[in-house]
């Protein structure tokens, strides 16, 4: 939208001011006049278009309860599950006449179809087609993703005729009820379809009706259903020039009054939307013909607005030409007023205001833009100075060009620090969060250093790097100085971060070119950690003591009982284990490289034990990577132990454990087996460990953990139940029956028996014949 000038809206202000009261009076007048016309003839309408929606619903219930007879019809449901072949001719025939019985009604239907998607058949007036065969299959089985199961939907008709020559309907649109089938069940594969002839509704219409006056009907959707303008059928409603239709779908009355414009024309427009379909019913009467009577009065109030506009615009423009002259100078000279400018500002005010601040903002922009690149590429250069890429001469150059070179001069002593954060399993951060963290500890050293004191701090590998610089010419006032320096950053980052960092300090030094070693010394210092414990500062000078021999025990007892352990999956005694191996080995006095040998070994035995038992590094371990690389990356003692236990040895003990659940079940039924088989035999534990090929205390351990029983219990008990069987069952002398049951004598046996029961075998089997003896199921 184009914005008015200021000279603009002083005219139009005085025009609106001399015009209000006039407008008013007149607007008034003939308002008044014309609503009581059009009160009394949209009345008239409303209950017109109330008669032929009656009429219309009417036809159109009994559309719907003859189609409704069609679809329920036992004749259909057997339909619907059949493919409708050359021999189903009686059943065919059966569904065309409960069509032609449908079409018999008063209903003006003109064609009543069914298709079954499924079974790939269509029915229709000119016969049975195959579906998938029909021209517009794919337009028939799009119907099938109508919103409801039951609608009123306007087609083109030639969907429905393409096969045959002419439109018998001789409506190019038809009005369908479409049914979906089966009516009872949730998955739909079927369609009924009852056609109207779109133009049929035009029967319902008054033919008396004044031609000036329209009576239209749209689809829920705003497609027209019935037009005196045949053409227009199935066309949206803008096609019939009703732009502003969605005053009526957005009303949320189902029925009243609006007015529009057709063909540049007012109409009034009585609407009356359906509830059984949706459809909206329409009376369109020129509003020319409904205000004949007050058109004089407009007229009048017409020709003394224009009247009053014309010498309005005129006064307006004349005294506001001169005020405006300063205004337009000053525009000329902004340029703002130039031939193909276009401007975007309400008024010239605005555009002046906006240029200047646009000024403004273009300076700090740049401003901010410079900055940020210098940061960027300051970060650049002081990372490759640590990382010793600048020659020294190249250095003193650079680093005059960010302005550090009067500070590093001053400076008499230097020295490069290396903060890292010490990550451990029961911080509150995941390790996700370490960048995170990382980036707010250098912040944090950027505003707890001065910058008098320090170059920028930059991150390399996970840690936070900074040169740290002295005026004084002490070394010890500079350690001093130095150490409570980054003691003042490990309270803060641990005040505030809630973590715990490290600090590793390189060697005092006086000339820049010394910055890459000291870099690599601060490092060197950082790396034990591993020995001296989280959260320390470490100075370079105090590491190097000169104890370079390797005084190495490594607890070879522990490490087996561990192994031993992850193979009984026994999880509790493996962490036990482990944390008790941690404190052999962290005990020794190695240097932090020193300290990779026993780890890397116990890894190794580890990944070994792993191998023999038939256990693939995919079970355990899903990264693409080197197990070995992961630990070499790690520097805390807890955060070592703690990726031993949760990445090698934990899932290496489910693994185990899981093939125990299957073993032991099946060991203890092959033994239950064996006792069965051979209860009258020499057995013994040993024996039956020699069959399944497995040792005997391992298995006696698996039967007791099974069944609760030792396998001597167990084979006694049933040996007792043969016994007791015998007894019951046979006149075996007691005496072979202990034999059986490999006893050396049979006194040995009756006072085992006596033990067990509480009475002698001859007293069972006594009390045994004295019972009545069970008869059998299929007796």
């Amino acid at each position: 939208m184009k914005h008015l000038s200021f000279l603009s809206k002083l005219t139009l202000f005085t025009f609106v001011i001399s015009t209000i009261p006039v407008l008013f009076i007149g607007s008034f007048s003939y308002l008044t006049s014309s609503n009581e016309i059009q009160k009394n003839v949209n009345k008239s309408k409303m209950e017109l278009i109330l008669q032929i929606n009656s009429n219309v619903e009417h036809k159109l219930t009994t559309v719907n309860q003859t189609l409704n007879q069609v679809v329920n019809s036992s004749v259909l449901k057997k339909a619907l599950n059949n493919p409708l072949n050359v021999t189903d001719f009686i059943l065919y025939n059966e569904l065309r006449t409960e069509i032609r019985n449908m079409q018999s009604f008063d209903t003006k239907l003109e064609d009543v179809i069914l298709l079954n998607q499924r079974e790939n058949w269509m029915i229709k007036n000119s016969g049975l087609y195959r579906l998938n065969e029909y021209q517009n299959y794919e337009q028939l089985a799009n119907l099938m993703n109508v919103r409801d199961s039951t609608s009123w939907v306007l087609n083109p008709s030639s969907l429905f005729y393409s096969e045959e020559s002419v439109n018998v309907t001789g409506c190019d649109y038809s009005i369908s009820l479409i049914k979906k089938l089966p009516t009872n069940k949730l998955q739909k594969y079927g369609l009924a379809l009852a056609n109207i002839p779109a133009c049929s509704l035009q029967d319902f219409i008054n033919s008396e009706i004044d031609p000036l006056d329209s009576i239209i009907v749209l689809d829920e959707f705003g497609r027209i259903l019935l037009h005196p303008d045949k053409e227009l059928i199935g066309r949206p409603a803008t096609a019939g020039g009703f732009n502003d239709f969605s005053l009526v779908t957005g009303m949320s009355e189902s029925a009243g009054q609006f007015k529009t414009v057709i063909g540049k024309q007012d109409y009034s427009a009585t609407y009356l939307r359906s509830q059984l379909n949706g459809w909206t019913y329409l009376s369109v009467t020129s509003i020319k013909g409904l205000t004949k009577e007050s058109s004089k009065i407009g007229t009048y109030t017409l020709l003394i607005c224009a009247c009053m506009l014309l010498l309005s615009v005129l006064t307006a423009w004349l005294g506001s030409r001169r005020m405006y002259s300063p205004i337009q100078r000053l525009l000329n000279q902004m340029g703002l007023r130039r031939p193909g400018i276009k401007t975007r500002f309400a008024d010239e005010f605005q555009s002046i205001g906006e240029q200047m601040h646009h000024l403004f903002q273009s300076k700090s922009q740049l401003e901010k833009e410079l900055s940020q690149h210098i940061r960027q590429v300051r970060t650049f250069f002081l990372t490759k100075a640590f990382q010793g890429s600048i020659k020294n001469r190249e250095l003193l150059e650079e680093l005059e060009q960010y302005g550090y070179r009067p500070i590093i001069e001053e400076w008499r002593t230097m020295a490069v620090i290396t903060l890292s954060i010490d990550y451990s399993s029961e911080s509150s951060y995941d390790k996700k969060d370490l960048h995170l963290l990382l980036f707010a500890a250098h912040n944090m050293v950027e505003e707890l250093v001065p910058p008098g004191e320090r170059l920028a701090p930059v991150i390399i590998d996970h840690a936070v790097v900074t040169l740290i610089g002295s005026t004084e010419g002490s070394a010890e006032a500079f350690h001093r100085t130095l150490y409570a320096l980054t003691e003042n950053l490990q309270q803060e980052i641990n005040s505030y971060l809630k973590l715990q960092v490290s600090i590793g300090l390189s060697l005092p030094f006086h000339n820049t070119d010394k910055l890459p070693t000291a870099y690599k010394e601060s490092l060197e210092a950082l790396k034990y950690r591993i020995t001296l414990g989280k959260g320390i500062i470490i100075q370079y000078e105090h590491i190097n003591s000169g104890n370079h021999y390797l005084n190495l025990n490594y607890p070879v007892h522990t490490e087996n009982d561990l192994m031993d352990a992850i193979k009984l999956a026994d999880t509790d005694k493996a962490k036990e284990l482990l944390h008790k191996l941690f404190g052999c080995i962290f005990k020794l006095g190695l240097s932090p490289q020193e300290y990779q040998i026993p780890l890397h070994r116990l890894l190794g035995n580890i990944l070994i034990m792993m191998q023999e038992s038939g256990i693939s590094l995919n079970q355990i371990y899903h990264v693409n990577g080197s197990l070995f690389e992961e630990l070499t990356d790690l520097h805390i003692v807890a955060e070592i132990e703690d990726w031993f236990w949760s990445i090698v040895i934990l899932p290496m003990i489910r693994v185990f454990h899981s093939r125990q659940n299957a073993q032991y079940h099946n060991i203890s039924e092959k033994i239950i087996d064996i006792v069965q088989h051979d209860y009258d035999k020499d057995l013994t534990l040993e024996e039956c460990a020699s069959r399944l090929h497995y040792n005997a205390n391992y298995i006696s351990s698996v039967f007791r953990k099974e069944t609760q029983y030792y396998f001597s219990e167990y084979l006694a008990m049933y040996r007792f139940k043969m016994a007791k069987k015998w007894l019951e069952e046979t006149d075996m002398p007691i005496k072979d029956i202990a034999a059986r049951l490999r006893y050396n004598n049979s006194q040995n046996f009756i006072r085992s028996f006596r033990k067990q029961e509480g009475m002698t075998p001859g007293q069972y089997r006594d009390n045994a014949s004295s019972r009545p003896r069970a008869v059998p199921d299929d007796y």
